[in-house]
Formats: C-alpha cells, sequence, structure tokens
C-alpha cells in the first residue's frame, strides 16, 4: 500500500512541474516491465507508455474508443475548405475501388490504413529526411483528437516534391487516388497538410503553433514604417531555375539596384552553425519579403506571409491546402516570372511610395495566415478530407500483410534528441472538447470560374502596371 502511495505521489509531482521528460522503471513498484514517460512541455499531457528498451514497443490500450460532440457548437470551417470536394472530384463519379489505389502503390512512400481507430502502415520507400515520420506523426495525433471519429480507410501517400499524377496520363482510365503536399492544374494529386505542421527535424524548425508564437513575437521587433524598404527572400537557390534567375535581381555589376536584397543558404554550413542565421522569426525586419518555389511549391510559404510584409508572390505554378483562397492585392502582391526584377522594383517602388496601402497588404496576408491556418483547422481539414475520401471508398479497407501498427507510443518512444523534442511539443494532449468545424459546400461551377477570374483579372491589373488610388 505504501508502495502505491509513493506511485499516486509521484504522478501527482510530475504534473505540476515545468518543463522536462522524467522516465521511471516501474518493474520494482509493480512487477510489469514497462518504462513509463511522462512528457511536459508546461502542461499535462497523456503519458506515453514505453516498453523496456530490450523490447518492441507496442500500443497500449488506454486510448478513449469514441468522443461525442454537439455538432450545433461547431464552428464554420475557413472558405479554402472548399477545395476537398474539387480535389476528389476526379472519383466523385466511378468512387474509388481498391484497383484505382493499388495502382498508387508503384509512387507512393507509405500506405495508410485506419480500422477502428487504429493505424496501421505499409511503407514501400525511404522518404527525403523525416518527411514521412512527421506526416505519420500529424495523422496519429488526429485520430487522437477525433477519436472514434476517423473512418476505416486505406490511403496512399507521395512525401516528394514533385506531383505524381499527370492528368494527360490518365485520359482513358480513373487516376489513382494519391495523397500529397501540393497540387497543379495539370495534376490530380490530393493535397494533404505538409510535414512541417509537426516539425522540421533537420533545420531545426519547430511545430507549426510554436513558430507562429515566435514569428508574431518577431513582428514586433521592428515597427512596419522602420523596416528595411526592400524585397527580401534568403534560401537555397540551387533546386530550381526560377531562384537561380531570383539570385539576378541583387544589385548588378552596372550596379543596377532592382530593390531586392538576395540572400543564398548553404544548409550544412547553417548546420555546422546551429542554424542561428537561419530562423524564420528574425526575418521579418524588411518591409517587403519574397515567396519563391523551389522543386515544385515550399514549405517556407507560411512562415513568409506571417511576417507582415508585403508578400511578393513569383507567379507560382503550385499550391498546398490553404493558399487557393488568397486575393492578390489583399493577401500578396503577384510578380511575374518572365520579368520578375522589373516586377520588384516597381512593387517596392510602388509601396514605398503608398505605404499604407503596402502595409495593409502585408497584414492581410498575415490576418489570412493567423485566422485560417490554427492547428485546429489543419486538423479539421485532414478529418473532412479523410472523410470526404472514405465516403468515396467502395470497398472494405483491410490490414496489408507487410503493414504494422503505429501509434505515437511506437514512434516517440524508441527514439531521442531533438526529433523526439519536436514530437512531444507537437503531441494532442487530449480528445477535442469541440467538434470539427461544419464543412462548406463545393463550389457551384460558375461560382468557382467567376473566383478564378477576378483573381486573374486583378494579376493581370498588377502585370501592365494599372494601378491607380484605389489600390
Amino acid at each position: 500500500m505504501t508502495r502505491w502511495i509513493f506511485f499516486i505521489i509521484l504522478i501527482l509531482v510530475v504534473f505540476v512541474t515545468s518543463t522536462f521528460i522524467l522516465e521511471f522503471d516501474l518493474t520494482k513498484l509493480t512487477g510489469t516491465s514497462l518504462l513509463k514517460t511522462i512528457t511536459i512541455f508546461n502542461k499535462p499531457q497523456p503519458p506515453l507508455i514505453c516498453m523496456n528498451t530490450n523490447s518492441t514497443t507496442t500500443c497500449p490500450l488506454y486510448y478513449p474508443q469514441k468522443i461525442e460532440h454537439d455538432d450545433s457548437k461547431a464552428e464554420s470551417c475557413p472558405e479554402y475548405f472548399r477545395w476537398i470536394h474539387q480535389d476528389l472530384k476526379p472519383w466523385e463519379s466511378t468512387g474509388i475501388t481498391r484497383d484505382m489505389v493499388e495502382r498508387g502503390k508503384n509512387i507512393s512512400h507509405f500506405r495508410l490504413v485506419v480500422i477502428d481507430g487504429k493505424a496501421y502502415i505499409e511503407k514501400y520507400a525511404k522518404s527525403y529526411q523525416t518527411r514521412d515520420m512527421f506526416t505519420i506523426w500529424g495523422i496519429l495525433q488526429l485520430l487522437r483528437l477525433y477519436p472514434g471519429k476517423i473512418p476505416d480507410l486505406e490511403i496512399m501517400f507521395q512525401c516528394g516534391d514533385k506531383t505524381m499524377v499527370k492528368k494527360n496520363s490518365f485520359t482513358d482510365i480513373s487516376p489513382p487516388p494519391l495523397f500529397h503536399y501540393c497540387g497543379e492544374k495539370n495534376s490530380f494529386d490530393i493535397v494533404f497538410p505538409d510535414w512541417t505542421f509537426w516539425g522540421w527535424a533537420e533545420l531545426s524548425i519547430r511545430p507549426w503553433e510554436q513558430t507562429l508564437e515566435n514569428i508574431k513575437e518577431g513582428n514586433k521587433l521592428v515597427k512596419w514604417k522602420d523596416r528595411i524598404p526592400y524585397a527580401f527572400w534568403k534560401g537555397n537557390p540551387s533546386v530550381s531555375n526560377i531562384r537561380k534567375n531570383l539570385i539576378k535581381c541583387n544589385v548588378s555589376d552596372d550596379q543596377h539596384d532592382w530593390n531586392a536584397r538576395i540572400y543564398t543558404i548553404q544548409w550544412l554550413k547553417e548546420k555546422a552553425h546551429n542554424f542561428q542565421n537561419t530562423k524564420v522569426e528574425e526575418q521579418c525586419t524588411y518591409r517587403y519579403k519574397i515567396y519563391v518555389e523551389g522543386a515544385t511549391w515550399s514549405v517556407s510559404e507560411k512562415y513568409i506571409i506571417a511576417c507582415d510584409s508585403m508578400t511578393m508572390f513569383i507567379e507560382p505554378r503550385y499550391y498546398d491546402f490553404f493558399t487557393r483562397n488568397m486575393v492578390p492585392l489583399k493577401h500578396y502582391w503577384p510578380i511575374s516570372a518572365k520579368n520578375m526584377c522589373e516586377d520588384i522594383e516597381f512593387a517596392v517602388n510602388w509601396g514605398n511610395t503608398h505605404i499604407d496601402k503596402a502595409q495593409a497588404i502585408g497584414k492581410g496576408g498575415t490576418n489570412y495566415i493567423l485566422e485560417n491556418l490554427k492547428m485546429k483547422f489543419v486538423y479539421d481539414y485532414m478529418f473532412h478530407l479523410l472523410n470526404e475520401y472514405a465516403k468515396l471508398m467502395r470497398f472494405k479497407p483491410t490490414i496489408p500483410e507487410g503493414a504494422i501498427e503505429i501509434c505515437s507510443e511506437t514512434m516517440a518512444c524508441p527514439i531521442r534528441g531533438l526529433r523526439k523534442r519536436l514530437l512531444m511539443e507537437s503531441m494532442v494532449n487530449s480528445p477535442s472538447d469541440t467538434p470539427p468545424c461544419t464543412m462548406p459546400p463545393p463550389y457551384k461551377p460558375e461560382a468557382l470560374k467567376m473566383l478564378i477570374q477576378e483573381n486573374e483579372d486583378l494579376i493581370k491589373k498588377v502585370k501592365t502596371r494599372a494601378m491607380d488610388n484605389s489600390n
């Protein structure tokens, strides 16, 4: 009895202390060969139950089976959720068959199966860095946030940069439904939140909630009108031609100043210096910031837009899940890829002449991020996307022979260091006490056409430099 009283007191002490990780062996107290890890980052979190190092970690049975919500209390989802219907439209009339899913196997990094609220993973290829690891972790946190609410399903997931399901390859046959981080008008890839929402270990970038808070603090360091009056970009130019061309917009040999300040990064050097010069929250000191794609879309987009600076989009070809409802001249300033140096010079001159309006565009983009990209909405987007996908399935999901059950314990318990810290920081503490947001209906064809046309007209207006006093 004394030992159990001691055990209970120890648990209570752990849950009221500050940030740390405590591991203690329960074998001597209970006779059970378990290593219990209580992880706390300034607030209580459900414990991870980890087996001793000599045993394989398995998933515990303590997870809540289901949670009920009062759906009448649900808030409305952001407008960009409407694109879920568009992304799944290729399978609207046919449904999704097992054959369609299997045809995506050779272009996928892993298969995710959810049955009775449990997740199973079958891996096919090694992804770049730890993209697959943090993506899978994000899905596991969704299962913790909404236990029992994710339907049985099977999906194929691609963790690379380039879109894989090209429309011109599937004119006579239904395309495989492939989940991916980005899409484009010439592909059928289904867009899903990228891995960095739960952390980017290789570049020492924290999960989105913590990083966004740091950026918000960084925005306060320099008042907007006191910021450096040039367009700023910092990154690796070697991954795409458009970035290499952007380098030419720096001050040229003939000393022509395009109003751009472009800085290149060599990540191995930055890693050696512990990424002291690449902290995203310290890059909000310019009035204007540039977003330019890499091999395809870039995860840097959300960090750049959140800076309060007027963001310049260099004619993006690809899109992620949340940006398709951003409006030119309200949330960002469009830049032509063909005349980027001239366009950047013009945009900066215009902004420095119309400071209040340029600041309003910068604030408009940041507010879009703050209002529409809360982590709850990221999870809700995943929730609705997977639910709408499951409604289209025309087969019963099964666990593949080579798949393994996976949960927070099997991922977090075996690892140490920065990766573990990022997983712990992004771990869902408990099931949501509010329901997922209410899914908006799909766009009517005429409304979608009008939305696209209005944005194209605004971009054309900037390209022709037809800027009047209303802008």
